[in-house]
């Protein structure tokens, strides 16, 4: 896969692994942070391994340029031409392109599998259209110990080819020989051999291929006799393709297996050659007369009509695998995505059915356990409405949102009770008892004051209705502190504030003021505990009473009975 798209996958797959822990995946916000790093850093490894991973295949294979390589949508065979390959390349190029095939020209046997390496990366599509061809020609060698070395290192090399290819590519051998009477002219004649069963053909242009047999009974003196020597020639090939090349390759040797190949090519055809060569001793050894050799000029032919014969399969380009990786990711994703919303669908019935267990279970005594139960239902319905209306968060989405379905058990349970209506408020500025009126010092005065404020007048007037003046009966106003402060200081401030009382009665109800009776007991006598506010606020007070007094409140010359207020229509101490 090319670079650019290895670095982008890696993107792709960094991205949707920080959207999957941030958005879906429920983690503490601490989870989160970490693996978020962790997934930015183990990103910025791998773009750095990607670019120091390209920088070293870019030196190891650098003579590689995509300029003689197939592009990558090209249909035809792309073979990597080894052995005695100079002769079939112009000087100076590196690939032959043919309407079948692209051949390309492979230095040495230690660079055919960096050439595979980098033919895998750049090229991945057209990995199954690869195969390797052989090129044999014994008129450029002249020692058989040298031609099996050669022979061997290419054998070799064919089988590390397998770490790029997956597999070890299809092998197949081409040899040139010079045919018995080279010319200048002479038409290059094709032998093949496909399958055991088929035998040797004979390629003809424009009439393909024909059996050997055939071809050898072909009319005419001059042909006949032409294609009788070739046949010997042949024969002769033969005998040594078999010795030289198909025994080598055939044969299992140490850590090198059989490689049988799948087609072979013998082509008769003008080869320049060196003196003394195989072929040359060949001959000689067969017919003690040795051919002679030729100074041919221009690349020999190549062996199109074999390629059709060639096993192929269907590639994968560098977007089909970008596109297949992306999916991959995509699908890993989704399926995490997915087990992640279920969960957090899960804890969230399991969150909602918490509470509403909790809430049925309690009784509603005391209130206040079941009265927070409800306000947290009522808190999880606001929250399911909010989503109903806006949407649910997309942790919740991907089609498995089960808050609809708590929405009515919620309301259910949030409808069934109701706590009960609160205590009437506790009558702070007025407690009277039977004969005895209390009266709300902070009411009456601002605090640590003994003058009446203002707009109390009313509600004096309203509290001592059953309040008379009468022979017989003497009106006791007691002032009452609480016991902050000081004690002395307390007992001055309630006798002051009953003697406020005293003389707004006396001035109100033009009552003598030897009716009258004013204590002042400060913190001494307190009605409830003061250490609540509630308390404190309890024991700050004024009282009055009736207390029965045979000389008290005697008033000559008026009516024993006038009251404050005029009204004689009410008893005493009510």
């Amino acid at each position: 896969m090319r670079d650019a798209y290895r670095s982008l996958l890696t993107a792709i797959g960094a991205v949707l692994a920080l959207w999957l822990i941030l958005g879906f995946w429920p983690l503490s916000t601490g989870s989160r942070v970490a693996l978020s790093l962790l997934v930015v850093l183990v990103s910025g490894g791998m773009f750095w391994r990607q670019r120091r991973a390209s920088q070293a295949r870019a030196t190891a294979v650098g003579e590689i340029v995509d300029e003689n390589l197939p592009p990558e949508d090209f249909q035809g065979a792309v073979i990597l031409v080894c052995g005695d390959n100079s002769p079939l390349f112009m000087s100076g190029t590196r690939y032959r392109e043919t309407r079948q095939g692209w051949y390309l020209w492979v230095k040495d046997a230690e660079q055919l599998p960096l050439f595979a390496q980098q033919l895998s990366l750049v090229r991945p599509a057209l990995l199954s259209q690869i195969s390797v061809m052989l090129a044999v020609i014994p008129e450029q060698h002249t020692s058989y110990e040298g031609f099996t070395q050669s022979l061997r290192g290419w054998q070799r090399a064919v089988i590390q080819c397998r770490a790029a290819f997956s597999t070890i590519p299809p092998l197949w051998t081409v040899t040139w020989v010079s045919p018995p009477v080279p010319g200048p002219e002479t038409e290059p004649v094709w032998f093949t051999t496909l399958s055991q069963r088929s035998g040797i053909q004979v390629f003809q242009p424009g009439q393909g291929n024909v059996s050997l047999t055939e071809w050898a009974r072909e009319t005419g003196s001059d042909t006949r006799h032409s294609r009788l020597s070739q046949s010997l020639w042949l024969d002769s090939l033969l005998a040594w393709q078999k010795s030289a090349v198909d025994d080598l390759l055939l044969v299992r040797r140490g850590e090198l297996p059989e490689m049988k190949p799948c087609a072979q090519g013998m082509c008769m055809v003008p080869v320049s050659g060196v003196s003394g060569n195989l072929w040359q001793q060949h001959i000689t050894a067969v017919t003690a007369l040795p051919p002679d050799v030729v100074v041919t000029a221009g690349p020999l032919p190549l062996p199109e009509m074999l390629l059709p014969a060639l096993p192929r399969r269907r590639g994968v380009s560098h977007r089909m695998m970008f596109w297949r990786n992306a999916g991959l990711l995509g699908g890993i994703f989704l399926a995490l995505a997915m087990l992640a919303s279920w969960m957090n669908n899960h804890r969230l019935i399991r969150n909602v059915g918490d509470h509403l267990a909790l809430y049925h279970q309690l009784t509603g005594e005391p209130v206040a356990p079941k009265l927070r139960a409800q306000q947290r239902l009522r808190a999880d319905g606001a929250l399911l409405d909010d989503w109903a209306r806006r949407g649910e968060p997309l942790r919740y989405q991907l089609g498995l949102y089960q808050g609809l379905r708590l929405v009515p058990p919620i309301e259910a349970a949030v409808s069934d009770w109701a706590p009960p209506p609160p205590p009437p408020p506790i009558i702070k500025k007025i407690i009277q008892g039977p004969k005895t009126i209390r009266l709300d010092s902070m009411s009456l005065f601002d605090s640590g004051k003994s003058a009446l404020k203002a707009g109390s007048t009313k509600m004096l007037v309203n509290s001592l209705v059953g309040i008379k003046a009468k022979p017989g009966w003497l009106i006791v106003v007691s002032g009452h502190t609480d016991n902050t402060g000081n004690p002395k200081l307390n007992q001055t401030l309630s006798l002051k504030r009953a003697e406020a009382v005293r003389d707004w009665m006396r001035d109100t109800g033009d009552v003598p003021e030897s009716c009258f009776a004013v204590q002042g007991y400060g913190e001494s006598r307190p009605i409830t505990t003061n250490d609540t506010a509630e308390g404190r606020t309890l024991n700050r007070r004024v009282e009055i009473s009736l207390v029965p007094q045979a000389d008290a409140c005697q008033i000559p010359g008026k009516t024993p009975t006038s009251s404050l207020d005029g009204d004689e229509s009410q008893s005493n101490g009510e």
